[in-house]
């Protein structure tokens, strides 16, 4: 694996290109959970294009046309460069005071290709390709975006970035950089204008109704001196190691053998490639956590309110603030783990399907009263997300083109304690999924053995395709 240390510039403040409206916008509750409070990391490889043409000029410095980009940027969504401040009652909002975000120019004497064929996590020296958030958890009266872009020897460059997760989602968050790839490539105005609406995700009742599964956690902890027993919560983070799991056409396919029988072919034509893996995980880490077979193990499925899903509560085109939902399944690890597969991928599946209207204001109600979700008594839960639309919703500049890149597990290490789900290529160029795994050190070898079983693999699991172990 190649090494290499970036020269970095000394950080500089961009501010919008134009004067902007001096107000305070309050934030949505779902931007106000205590849990996004922190600052979210996200990285991009781009591989300068040859044979580019067209009327707009390439640019000779990719890293002074992103700042002035990003400056042009900030008119448009001008609450970004403002400050976190939190208001009557400890709720946040917004001050939109053009203080402006932070950018660092670097260089690396290093080529794309030597990152690795296929470019995929674990990106080697990342932290270098990263500048300095400071204290991830801290996102009162800081910028709110820290950017470092940095050039390469073969033209290339990579954009590395920190984004406070208060104001975006993830959707959110590549929206607002395909504005400022949009601009950098010479666009008069972004193709999407934003959206603020933050009241549409706020709480509309005065009573709140529990959100699933709130009754049942608390049954189990119903003492003040309650105190989790999950190992993933009382482990230090030091004594955490990470691997990312690559999955291609020929390891889904195996895995979803698995679900065929005369009574499950339609479960396994049909089931997504998300909804098998997520099951398989599920299951393997359970196993590999070594819960007690009674206790409640959880799977909460993070999933975007925009998508098509979604036809009882609109969020407007451009809306670039937190609007996910987080549905969960429930089972005890016992049934989890002796259940045939066909019934997790099963329950993975209706859960996605479980959000109505009523869910989707119940679970706002009840981050509106405790500002966290889930609620801080709900342990053993195994979060996913699938990210893999950043890979069709690429930020796309014309004169370069993104070549792999998504979350990697570097910034705040504490946020990723689930898995995301990333679309790549693997080494024969098929598309597929890589899912990223945080778990304690003895628990890493019990997982990677367990889906070894399900790969076909035995208890071989060096047969296993992982690509990192940190």
């Amino acid at each position: 694996m190649v090494f290499f240390k970036a020269r970095r510039m000394d950080p500089e403040l961009v501010l919008p290109a134009r004067p902007t409206p001096a107000e305070t916008k309050a934030l949505s509750d779902l931007d106000d959970q205590r849990t996004l409070r922190y600052y979210e990391t996200v990285i991009a490889f781009f591989r300068s294009r040859r044979g580019y043409s067209s009327h707009r000029r390439r640019p000779d410095d990719p890293a002074k046309a992103i700042k002035a980009a990003l400056a042009e940027a900030l008119v448009y969504y001008y609450p970004i460069a403002g400050r976190l401040r939190e208001a009557a009652g400890g709720k946040l909002v917004v001050d939109c005071t053009a203080q402006g975000v932070v950018f660092v120019e670097a260089d690396a004497d290093v080529r794309l290709e030597e990152l690795g064929r296929p470019l995929l996590p674990p990106y080697p020296c990342v932290e270098e390709l990263l500048c300095d958030a400071g204290e991830t958890r801290a996102v009162i009266g800081k910028p709110l975006v820290l950017m470092q872009v940095t050039r390469l020897k073969c033209g290339g460059f990579v954009i590395g970035f920190h984004m406070c997760h208060s104001i975006a989602d993830g959707f959110g968050m590549v929206q607002f950089f395909r504005c400022v790839a949009e601009l950098a490539r010479g666009e008069k105005v972004p193709t999407l204008l934003p959206v603020w609406r933050r009241e549409l995700l706020t709480r509309h009742r005065s009573n709140t109704t529990a959100y699933n599964h709130t009754a049942t956690v608390r049954s189990e902890s119903d003492s003040d001196d309650y105190k989790s027993d999950d190992v993933m919560l009382s482990t230090p983070m030091d004594d955490m190691v990470v691997q990312y799991f690559l999955f291609g056409p020929r390891e889904i396919a195996t895995l979803r053998s698995h679900l065929r029988g005369d009574d499950q072919l339609l479960l396994a034509t049909s089931a997504t490639s998300f909804e098998l893996l997520a099951a398989v995980m599920w299951r393997c880490r359970t196993l590999a956590l070594g819960y007690e077979s009674h206790r409640r193990v959880r799977l909460m499925v993070t999933m975007n309110a925009r998508g098509k899903w979604n036809q009882h509560t609109p969020i407007p085109r451009g809306y670039y603030g937190n609007a996910h939902v987080s549905p969960m399944a429930e089972a005890t690890a016992g049934e989890l783990c002796s259940q045939p597969l066909a019934r997790t991928v099963d329950l993975v599946r209706r859960t996605k399907l479980s959000v109505t209207k009523e869910r989707m204001e119940s679970m706002v109600d009840t981050i509106a009263s405790t500002r966290q979700w889930p609620p801080p008594t709900m342990d053993r839960i195994y979060e996913v997300s699938d990210t893999k639309w950043i890979a069709t919703n690429a930020t796309q500049f014309g004169w370069a083109e993104l070549v792999g890149g998504g979350i990697p597990l570097a910034g705040d290490l504490a946020s990723k304690l689930g898995s995301d789900h990333m679309s790549c290529r693997n080494q024969d160029g098929d598309h597929s999924t890589i899912v990223s795994m945080l778990l304690p050190k003895p628990a890493m070898d019990k997982f990677s053995s367990e889906l070894s079983v399900w790969l076909n693999n035995k208890h071989d699991h060096k047969n296993l395709v992982i690509l990192s172990s940190l």
